[in-house]
């Protein structure tokens, strides 16, 4: 296993580059598991979702989520710690979920599910498929179990690196007290948005639900350069003059050297989604035509993540109350969105991704309404 756990453990590539490099390492003493996938656990909505999979036959499943709740018997894996051997898929499974009709069209015919934890508290669960009936014999599950074991230090050292950074800003925001209009509700708000825009629009540019959950949690990180900004600039009602603009726009740069600063040198090596992070705050305010800051970049130029976080940052921003301004309607703020598009300022796919959830987004906007007074 010593070969195995360098190749889980190894900060070298992403944790889907790292899943598939265990699997290779396991199919040369376990030749029968055709597919390895991890789901992400998130206890604030009840919510399982995809995060990442090694898949050597069939069709990864992505972009999928559903209340754990809603699934009797994960929820009672999860309850007691138990794993779960299904010998053969077909006779086993009767729900007409999109899961279990996708798990079905692959062809898998037996799967071994084992739940993860961190510090007591479930993170997700490890999926094992294979093509073969009853390929997850007594001794297949005591050789997984110890896989499980380093996918699961693998999965739980990562989100407990980005967890480091979320916090130390969080700190560092205390610290200065800032006060702004961001409430925590907003950055709610904003991280889900974000989330539904990669969900839609990552099999166009072949990104994973790795990639998705990054967008997902630093999205709330994009301001954090706003921390050095005066309170006198950053609360200003009115009009910002030309010295405090500039004064404000230089939140981006101050941004990125908070993130340098907490992440160090070798991020790339140690936090491989470093660079998903570093460019959300560098180039949020940047602008397809050039007309952005800081550095007015153009088209490709701007980062897939940063465009997708500057739909959702100004969508939360038109339809969220502010001192200055009324929220404006879903719909209002939609057509904003699209003019703006249509001008080439912002992302047409990814405004287009949003508003074609226009569900979605109320149910968003209702779980995470702003407390009375936040403004």
């Amino acid at each position: 296993m010593n070969l195995a756990a360098q190749a889980i453990i190894s900060n070298t590539g992403t944790l889907s580059e790292r899943l598939s490099a265990l699997h290779s390492r396991l199919l040369q003493t376990i030749p029968g598991v055709d597919r390895i996938a991890c789901t992400l656990y998130e206890s604030k909505d009840d919510t399982l979702k995809t995060y990442i999979n090694s898949t050597r036959q069939g069709t990864a499943i992505q972009g999928y989520e559903a209340r754990l709740s809603q699934s009797a018997a994960l929820f009672e894996l999860a309850q007691k710690g138990n794993f779960r051997v299904l010998d053969d898929i077909e006779q086993a499974i009767h729900s007409n979920s999109t899961h279990s009709q996708w798990l079905r069209e692959q062809g898998y015919r037996s799967s071994f599910t084992v739940p993860f934890y961190d510090n007591a508290q479930l993170l997700g669960f490890i999926f094992f498929d294979s093509m073969q009936a009853g390929a997850f014999t007594p001794q297949v599950q005591r050789d997984l179990v110890l896989y499980t074991s380093l996918i699961s230090m693998l999965v739980s050292g990562e989100l407990a690196a980005i967890r480091m950074v979320v916090e130390s800003t969080r700190v560092a925001r205390q610290l200065t007290e800032v006060r702004d209009f961001e409430t925590g509700a907003h950055l709610d708000r904003m991280a889900h948005y974000a989330r539904l825009i990669a969900r839609k629009v990552a099999p166009t540019y072949g990104l994973d639900d790795e990639f998705t959950e990054a967008i997902f949690l630093f999205a709330p990180l994009h301001d954090i350069g706003k921390i050095g900004i005066p309170d006198r600039i950053l609360l200003k009602p009115g009009k910002l003059d030309d010295d405090e603009r500039r004064t404000m726009n230089a939140h981006v740069d101050k941004g990125v050297a908070i993130i340098d600063r907490i992440i160090g040198d070798n991020s790339q090596h140690r936090f491989p989604d470093s660079s998903i992070l570093r460019n959300i705050i560098a180039c949020h305010h940047e602008m397809l035509d050039g007309s952005g800051y800081p550095k007015a970049l153009q088209g490709d130029d701007i980062p897939l993540e940063a465009r997708i976080v500057a739909v959702a940052d100004i969508f939360d921003a038109l339809t969220s109350e502010r001192p200055y301004k009324a929220e404006w309607p879903l719909e209002q703020a939609f057509e904003e969105l699209h003019r703006l598009s249509g001008e080439g300022k912002l992302d047409a796919e990814c405004v287009h991704a949003l508003a074609s959830q226009a569900d979605t987004v109320k149910d968003i906007r209702a779980r995470y309404a702003d407390a009375a007074g936040a403004h």
